[in-house]
């Protein structure tokens, strides 16, 4: 083998019919390789609709002579715009589940260092916590919060 075969690491393919199952080793590479592309093509959608929205709030320019039409394009401007600062939050999480997975770290819980199920992976995959873990983060946020 070559020292340029070495060097490189050859990334596992994921066929788009497949799911990790539990009968299988925990975050094995084509499990990682599995969640690392559902990462990032939903990054790359989050992306893809924010290019959208910039190209639309430039096309909406234009002045409403009638307060109730421009309230309503105000309006509809700053849903846009809030929903863009939560996906702007989320590809922050996605990087950092990227990171993640490329440290080796990904799939565990960082509370427990228990493996994350793979249904909640699966469901959310930018998780950090296992259920048992977030229900009680929730817990004790609520607890705080009613003091």
């Amino acid at each position: 083998m070559s020292a340029l075969a070495t060097a490189v690491e050859v990334e596992p393919v994921v066929d788009d019919g497949y799911r990790p199952t539990d009968d299988e080793p925990f975050m094995n590479e084509r499990q990682l390789a599995y969640f690392r592309k559902k990462l990032l093509d939903w990054k790359d959608e989050i992306l893809r609709e924010s290019k959208e929205t910039v190209t639309n709030l430039k096309a909406e320019t234009e002045n409403h002579p009638d307060l109730v039409d421009r309230a309503s394009s105000e309006s509809d401007r700053a849903l846009e715009l809030r929903t863009r600062d939560r996906q702007r939050k989320l590809i922050s999480k996605i990087d950092e589940a990227l990171r993640r997975i490329e440290d080796g770290s990904y799939g565990y819980c960082e509370e427990t260092g228990e493996p994350i199920s793979l249904g909640r992976l699966e469901a959310r995959p930018t998780a950090t916590l296992s259920v048992e873990a977030q229900e009680r983060h929730e817990r004790r946020e609520r607890v705080h919060r009613d003091d």
